[in-house]
């Protein structure tokens, strides 16, 4: 059973997913609930009143909530809810709270007692995965990376043992620099799919070796267009033979040297990760 517009809905959040792209991709049931709260609560305003006037819905009362604001939106919002209004949230495209604003709002609801109903629907991460081909039984959903290479290239050290897919958004201004950072890491044979600008237009998802990855983003200037999702290939299951060929090492250089030291010369001779053998090293000293 549909919720019609104006029709008197439960005094709760709702939590919106709208399209990431093609303006189709959003359920019955958003449009439902957009039609019938008292408020939306959108990232920008002025894409959401788009949206809604597409699908006929054009006299919603919309309140502005982003990453700026978000707190002292979270504070109207729960007097809002007090006043028995009902509320939606959304945001500019995909799914609120998802490496976009509303986290914060969703805590101040829930402890403020009231409930916090989510609505599903389009979301780039799983749009991505879904055509990517990666075989990975699992994935980790990482956002956004940090803007600096330093500082990207750390986190990117955190995950690079991981067996699963993983999952990154990317900006187009971002994108050279993010790619040369993901092959400085995690080296050339690793799997790299580009899936950009999904449910648009000019749609395109290519896979490749991460070692060709930059070629083919100076291949074509529109390449490096768009908003990315991009996918890497887990990491290959570790050689035991090779894992207890690194202790033997690190035993060995720990037993005349610092542990820093011991740990960077077991790098150069494994070539495994510094982090793994960091934390393996410590449980020797231990």
């Amino acid at each position: 059973m549909h919720i019609r517009a104006n029709q008197k809905i439960e005094c709760a959040l709702y939590v919106v997913a709208t399209p990431i792209g093609n303006l189709g991709d959003i359920t019955l049931r958003a449009l439902d609930v957009l039609g019938a709260v008292g408020v939306v609560a959108a990232e920008d305003t002025r894409n959401t009143r788009h949206l809604l006037q597409h699908h006929g819905i054009g006299d919603a009362k919309l309140l502005a909530l982003h990453q700026h604001n978000e707190r002292a939106g979270a504070e109207k919002i729960v007097t809002l809810l007090q006043q028995g209004n009902s509320v939606a949230l959304v945001t500019d495209a995909g799914t609120p709270a998802v490496s976009d604003p509303g986290a914060l709002l969703v805590e101040a609801v829930r402890a403020a007692g009231f409930r916090v109903i989510p609505i599903p629907g389009a979301s780039a991460a799983i749009a991505a995965l879904s055509a990517s081909g990666l075989v990975n039984p699992h994935f980790l959903f990482h956002g956004f990376l940090p803007n600096k290479s330093a500082a990207r290239r750390a986190a990117l050290q955190s995950l690079a043992d991981l067996p699963c897919t993983l999952v990154f958004y990317e900006a187009p201004h971002r994108i050279l620099e993010c790619v040369t950072d993901l092959h400085a890491v995690f080296g050339d044979a690793r799997e790299i799919v580009f899936a950009r600008e999904l449910t648009k237009l000019f749609e395109s998802i290519h896979r490749c070796p991460l070692g060709t990855a930059l070629a083919w983003l100076h291949s074509d200037p529109n390449n490096q267009r768009g908003e990315f999702v991009l996918l890497v290939s887990g990491a290959a299951p570790r050689n035991d033979d090779l894992d207890a060929q690194a202790e033997r090492v690190l035993a060995v250089l720990l037993a005349g040297l610092p542990l820093k030291q011991a740990v960077g010369l077991a790098v150069q001779i494994t070539g495994l990760n510094k982090n793994t053998l960091y934390e393996r090293a410590l449980a020797l000293k231990q």
